[in-house]
């Protein structure tokens, strides 16, 4: 009996040895993350947790803890990009609206001068109301484009003829053209193709092409539509000097504009929008650069009649 009692006593003397080592080794280690996780968070470190005592499923506990150390790291420097993004696009829209508003009170404190002939009075209204137009231009667009990020747009497929809403947007520039003594080499092909698009988003993407053009280009404006492998193509395309190869993979971000200087006054959103309305449709759309031009490409599936 003594015999086993003797060995009972030593075992336990064991085992509690072998416990209080392990209860050591556990204290050690969340000891030692403690200190790890405090030292991240007082220097902003991007370590990843170690473990310095292997015991138990610490390990375990380790790599769930580093994982969520991870994806908070990624949330935090998606946040800090859209707060930048937030911040560029905050200065771009108050330069935008700031340069026409300023214009407009300059040219009517202009008009208290009782000095200056009716001919210069008629000529600063007139500015006074481009400015205003273009202010209106630049709201209108924010409005649009924040209400397609929303997904406040209710678009409403319908079976359009494309090429008589490309021939009538492209003829409600004509007067722009005209001012700068150009005319656009039109192309268009001798049978109707028709898409499911809404008409006024339709509609807006080609204004928005087409304006983008008129600001940026630099003449020789070739705009086509063509039918290709049952889509329908069209492509609105300039003579370019400004635009480089590595301005096309930010192109249709929004605010994003290649004049730098922003005295183009453009609010940088129409390629956004165009490209915004063209995906919602199930379209395409892509930019790239070719002998000297910019282009714009837009395809819509499409279905062939014979003849106009």
């Amino acid at each position: 009996m003594g015999i086993i009692l003797a060995g009972v006593s030593i075992f336990l003397a064991a085992a509690a040895v072998v416990l209080l080592f392990r209860l050591v080794s556990y204290r050690k280690q969340i000891k030692h993350i403690k200190e790890q996780l405090l030292f991240m968070e007082a220097e902003g470190s991007n370590f990843m947790l170690t473990s310095a005592y292997p015991v138990g499923k610490t390990q375990e506990l380790i790599n769930v803890l580093n994982e969520v150390i991870e994806n908070f790291r990624r949330r935090q420097r998606g946040l800090e990009r859209a707060n930048q993004s937030y911040r560029e696009s905050i200065t771009s829209i108050s330069h935008d609206i700031r340069t026409p508003l300023t214009s407009v009170k300059g040219y009517v404190q202009m008009q208290k001068n009782a000095d200056i002939p009716q001919e210069k009075r008629m000529e600063y209204l007139q500015i006074v109301e481009r400015r205003l137009e273009e202010l209106s231009d630049i709201l209108n667009q924010l409005f649009e484009y924040a209400r397609l990020e929303a997904g406040e747009f209710q678009l409403d497929p319908q079976r359009l003829n494309v090429g008589n809403i490309f021939a009538e947007v492209i003829s409600m520039f004509y007067e722009d053209f005209a001012s700068k003594g150009l005319e656009p080499q039109v192309e268009m092909p001798g049978e109707a193709m028709f898409i499911q698009a809404d008409k006024y988003a339709i509609s807006r993407i080609l204004e928005n092409l087409i304006k983008n053009a008129l600001v940026h280009g630099e003449g020789k404006y070739r705009f086509s539509l063509a039918s290709r492998g049952g889509y329908a193509i069209i492509t609105i395309a300039n003579e370019t000097e400004r635009i480089e190869e590595k301005d096309l993979q930010h192109i249709f971000e929004r605010y994003y504009t290649t004049d730098q200087s922003r005295n183009r006054r453009t609010t940088g959103l129409g390629l956004a929008i165009a490209k915004e309305f063209t995906e919602q449709m199930g379209g395409s759309i892509k930019a790239f650069l070719r002998e000297g031009y910019f282009a714009v490409e837009v395809c819509f599936a499409s279905e062939r009649v014979t003849r106009w």
